[in-house]
């Protein structure tokens, strides 16, 4: 796996993408030469035909990357493949028509448009069931050996046999003791022997990678046999560093607080903060600037769909514990919580009005929370702020819940991103463990990820409730 914009990428998807861009470049330029008219030397040296490719090519596969084709790499059924890149293709063209009009000669000759654009509905998909059946297999997998048990365990092996494109082989556990799988995982795993026989387990199935997953170490580790064989060039990581690259967040399960206490990793970073809070200001004060007819529009939706005020106050938490109050545009009833109190919003939740569905949808109504930002309370990403009714009683029930308050809360977040809108304990821990790995790798790089990824949430509208 490679780490890229502080998240690890599976080299299985790199080689994918490579490829596809090899190939998409490819059909374009065998258009350039088969289809008459212009002279391929004139076109693609002097006429920026090279360039005109180039954003065609970038293009659809930004197409494949809104259609999660970089995520599920793996063909499950061949006609939702090819519907998928026919609706790629589809896109490029509109995007070539939407530029017609604003600059004709930066567009590539309908013909050869349309002759590339055949190979590659053609060779892609081709490409893309060869790459899934065989290529998976062949590219990087490294070969891992368990030592230990624990239910950190099932669900990473879960995980990485559910994810072949990540890149990683279960061969088998070391354990005193058979171990059986959870019924949340049920993934039967093959035990190779008691921790005694680690040297000649290892001598004999020959892995890439010891991965230590024990609950309990006092007197059982075998510290001695395990630094041989790091010394001998078998990579040796503890289970939680290999859940947070497969799983993109931090295992709560496995932490312990003398670990968070003399990590070196764990953040934030006191000079990430700060060039957050400026590059989180300045991207608030152009948002307001831009958004601000949309905001005027969204507020009198608002007012004339149901009685009550246009903005929505409530107070949050935020940095360090401390209360704050956040805006948003108004989505449910005047005094929907009147009699039940503060609770979760819901699928289908009766207290949001017609245009608040419509608003959550596409997280309009959260546009006032670029105030926030300029105010100082809150930035661009980050955690979700939460009611301190809910943090209260959260921070009671989650162990490290409260060390999400170290940074400031975001208008979006590693995890709105990551993980689905939670209205349970189970799914509020599953984002705690997504905010403390952003939280360990605050970064320039990382929010610049997660604001393209919430663009691509909003436009296919994921998540909201």
């Amino acid at each position: 796996m490679t780490r890229i914009f502080k998240i690890f990428v599976p080299t299985s998807i790199l080689a994918l993408l490579l490829s596809e861009t090899i190939l998409l470049l490819s059909c374009y330029l065998a258009a350039v030469m088969l289809v008459g008219g212009v002279d391929p030397e004139v076109f693609l040296m002097y006429d920026n035909g090279f360039t005109r490719i180039v954003v065609v090519v970038l293009v659809e596969l930004l197409g494949l990357y809104l259609l999660d084709l970089y995520t599920d790499v793996k063909v499950i059924s061949r006609i939702l493949v090819v519907q998928q890149i026919c609706l790629v293709i589809g896109i490029a063209f509109f995007s070539q028509a939407l530029l017609s009009y604003l600059s004709p000669t930066s567009i590539i000759p309908r013909w050869m448009m349309i002759g590339g654009s055949f190979f590659a509905l053609v060779l892609l998909p081709s490409w893309r069931m060869l790459y899934s059946r065989f290529m998976l297999r062949a590219l990087g997998h490294k070969k891992v050996l368990f030592l230990g048990e624990s239910v950190t365990l099932d669900e990473l092996v879960a995980g990485l046999t559910a994810r072949p494109e990540l890149g990683f082989s279960v061969i088998g556990y070391i354990n005193d003791r058979v171990h059986e799988p959870t019924e949340a995982t049920l993934v039967e795993m093959s035990h190779l022997g008691p921790v005694a026989e680690l040297r000649k387990i290892v001598t004999d199935a020959k892995p890439d990678m010891i991965v230590v997953g024990m609950t309990e170490r006092r007197n059982r580790l075998p510290v001695n046999e395990l630094l041989d064989l790091r010394f001998s060039g078998v990579p040796v990581m503890e289970i939680a560093s290999l859940y947070e690259a497969a799983f993109g967040r931090v295992c709560t399960r496995e932490l312990r607080p003398s670990q968070l206490i003399f990590s070196e990793e764990l953040g934030p970073d006191p000079t990430s903060v700060s060039l957050q809070s400026a590059y989180s200001f300045v991207l608030a004060l152009a948002g307001v600037i831009l958004v601000l007819p949309i905001m005027a529009i969204v507020a009198l939706l608002v007012r004339l769909s149901s009685p009550g005020p246009v903005l929505l106050r409530q107070t949050r938490t935020g940095l360090h514990g401390e209360p704050f109050t956040v805006y948003k545009f108004r989505s449910m009833y005047q005094d929907a919580e009147a009699h039940t109190g503060a609770v979760w919003a819901t699928k289908n939740d009766p207290r949001i009005t017609p245009v608040g569905n419509h608003l959550r949808r596409y997280r309009l109504d959260e546009l006032p929370q670029l105030f926030n930002v300029l105010k100082g309370d809150m930035s661009i990403a980050g955690p979700r702020p939460e009611r301190p009714e809910f943090v209260a009683t959260l921070s009671e029930k989650i162990p490290f819940y409260r060390q999400r308050h170290s940074v400031k809360p975001g208008i979006t977040g590693w995890a709105q991103v990551s993980y689905k809108y939670g209205d349970t304990i189970e799914d509020t821990m599953m984002k705690l463990e997504y905010d403390l790995y952003y939280i360990k790798h605050l970064s320039l790089s990382l929010d610049l990820y997660i604001y393209f990824h919430t663009f691509k949430t909003m436009l296919l509208q994921r998540g909201a409730q």
